[in-house]
């Protein structure tokens, strides 16, 4: 190129001009340009993979998976790296994976956990390095009012939310001493909580268990000492299966009526119970016969891919891939913070639950579903959807929330 008698000066002008210029070509409405699309987005999948809670985290898992397979390996188009690690049902062993993934993995979102003993101690140092979180089941308290924050989001629900329809189903059959049972932990703590927030009974005792329990011999004694109309549980994974077993080999199944959340009704519980769990009422935010195409096609491919019909978790998991693929469809496959949480927010996806929307907090408004495990014609036990306890629902914490 000959420059002539042109000055440097008058060159770098005219550079300068020509950026400025390219720079108003890639601006629309005073937005700045988007960026170019990512090559790969990495999401980190710390769940429950051993220990009574297993089951439950391998059914995140799997529905996760199955979502990936069903958009080609990729999320909103980018090629997606899901690294899965294992809590362990320990908070510690979840520090130790969430500090992997963060620092060495560099991962680009963090999913899976089950347990809010495990998520509460390490959320601060997932929300502090300005990672996303996609809680695919627990929902604690902490971040849905005052403590809410940009970067977490409860695809599932609030922790009180499905205990809370059950309450309200007890006060609508006019319960009048319901006892109350769940393992001592947060989500046990708040699970009680909800269901007392909507039930207008008495309360004939409130036991909270060990974490992990398997034999429920003194509650059992105690329950039928204090023979309340009704007792709502909340145990997730094995400590239901025990419970259900146990309180029906101990003759109190006819006497008192069993009251239980979409998780200690599931088809996973189901499946360990057998026989004595026919009849169970729980309430749920999903149930595997709602009629929407999206959640048609998520019961055949699960059943087809894993055997067996799929779980709440299950559902919980693939919404949450479908979620999050949305998204970064949205973006055009810019992984920029702001971009992907305004993304995120809209929830311009197909839910396999049918209606779903976050509030203000990043929890969800939803329905919740009254269901009753049935048999099928077939012989198997399945559960029905009976009636909708509780429409377009929101957790009571969303207006403490300043976002």
């Amino acid at each position: 190129m000959n420059l002539g008698n042109t000055s440097v000066g008058v060159i770098g002008a005219r550079l300068r001009a020509g950026a400025a210029v390219l720079a108003a070509c890639c601006t629309v409405a005073g937005l700045p340009a988007q960026a170019a699309p990512a090559q790969e987005i990495k999401v980190g999948l710390v769940t429950t993979l051993s220990g009574p809670g297993a089951a439950l985290g391998n059914e995140i898992r799997d529905g996760f998976n199955l979502a990936l397979q069903h958009t080609g390996g990729k999320l909103g188009g980018v090629t997606a790296q899901v690294i899965v690690a294992d809590d362990q049902q320990k908070a510690d062993a979840g520090r130790q994976a969430v500090d992997r993934l963060l620092k060495r993995d560099k991962v680009d979102v963090m999913t899976g956990m089950v347990f809010s003993n495990v998520l509460l101690p390490v959320m601060p140092g997932i929300l502090q390095s300005d990672t996303i979180y996609l809680s695919a089941n627990t929902g604690p308290e902490n971040y849905a009012g005052a403590g809410c924050h940009p970067n977490f989001f409860a695809v599932a629900w609030q922790n009180e939310d499905i205990p809370a329809a059950m309450g309200k189903y007890a006060a609508d059959k006019g319960y009048k001493r319901v006892a109350l049972i769940a393992p001592d932990y947060p989500g046990g703590r708040e699970s009680l909580k909800g269901f007392k927030r909507l039930y207008q009974g008495g309360v004939a005792e409130e036991v909270y268990t060990q974490m992990g329990q398997l034999d429920y011999g003194v509650e059992i004694s105690q329950l039928r000492a204090s023979q309340p109309d009704a007792v709502f549980f909340f145990l997730p994974g094995g400590m239901g299966v025990n419970f259900i077993k146990q309180f029906n080999g101990a003759g109190l199944s006819g006497r008192i009526a069993l009251l239980a959340p979409g998780f200690s009704g599931d088809q996973d519980t189901i499946a360990a119970v057998g026989a004595p769990i026919e009849g169970l009422f729980n309430t749920a935010q999903w149930s595997a016969d709602l009629d929407n195409a999206a959640n048609q096609r998520f019961v055949a491919d699960f059943k087809a891919k894993y055997g067996r019909a799929p779980s709440l978790y299950a559902a919980q998991g693939y919404d949450t891939a479908m979620l999050l693929d949305s998204a970064v469809r949205q973006t055009g496959g810019d992984l920029a913070k702001p971009a992907l949480r305004a993304a995120l927010k809209r929830a311009d996806f197909a839910s396999v639950r049918g209606s779903f929307a976050f509030n203000t907090n990043q929890y969800p408004i939803q329905d919740y579903y009254l269901r009753e495990v049935v048999k099928q014609p077939d012989g198997s036990l399945a559960n029905k959807r009976v009636s909708t306890v509780l429409s377009k629902y929101h957790d009571p914490f969303a207006s403490a929330c300043k976002m």
